[in-house]
């Protein structure tokens, strides 16, 4: 667990809800809005019935990002399958779903090995306690508020009490939230306990995603000042 330093509001937004045509772009446009890292989706088809793109892609954008920080969100059957592309093509977290992992000490041990961060995340029906015998393994914990695998759900509001289980048995560690977050319900994610937000429509969609950004990290940093 990373013990000994202070947990921070963090706004990653999610640019699989960007015009993938223009993924560099939207990406730098992303940043230049204030985003604190990118939130990057893998998905295989399998694990969850959509289908994105892989570690060429998030390669390329390393190469023109080198700064940036990068949480790749593996909503893939067999994530230690994909830990050592996906380390090679430049990601900062791997963010793996506990369901889908056999042996997630030794997952979460790999990643580090490989240089990353350890993210581990659970879909809206799996119990937060699931996670925590992993928490001392991991960087961050992830709950997910809408079923992965397709942008633009509707926020699931029932998710909170995991996160404020989370975050009382886990006070030092980054807790994220990803699905459907928005102005509308920051302040009671961040309540809850979440520092790290992923949005995606809300940012990305938006006539100023600056504007929405200061507004998500604002809500964030009366909790985690």
């Amino acid at each position: 667990m990373a013990c000994g330093r202070k947990v921070t509001a963090k706004i990653g937004p999610s640019i699989l809800n960007s015009d993938l045509s223009m993924l560099y772009d939207e990406s730098e446009r992303m940043l230049r809005a204030g985003a604190d890292y990118l939130h990057l989706d893998v998905m295989d088809g399998h694990f969850v019935p959509n289908l994105t793109f892989g570690h060429p892609v998030v390669k390329c954008l390393r190469q023109k990002l080198p700064e940036s920080f990068f949480d790749l969100h593996m909503m893939v059957e067999k994530p230690e399958n994909w830990v050592e592309a996906i380390a090679d093509a430049g990601g900062n977290q791997y963010t793996f779903h506990a369901e889908a992992s056999s042996d997630i000490p030794a997952l979460c041990r790999k990643i580090k090995e490989s240089g990353m961060k350890v993210g581990i995340g659970i879909k809206p029906g799996t119990p937060a306690e699931l996670l925590l015998p992993h928490a001392e393994l991991a960087d961050m914990l992830l709950v997910m508020t809408v079923e992965p695998g397709f942008g633009g759900q509707k926020f699931m509001q029932d998710m909170m009490p995991k996160v404020r289980l989370l975050r009382e048995r886990f006070p030092l560690l980054d807790i994220e939230v990803d699905g459907g977050v928005s102005p509308a319900n920051i302040d009671l994610c961040a309540q809850s306990g979440a520092n790290m937000i992923v949005s995606g429509s809300a940012v990305v969609k938006a006539d100023s995603p600056q504007q929405v950004i200061t507004q998500l990290k604002q809500a964030v940093q009366k909790v985690f000042p």
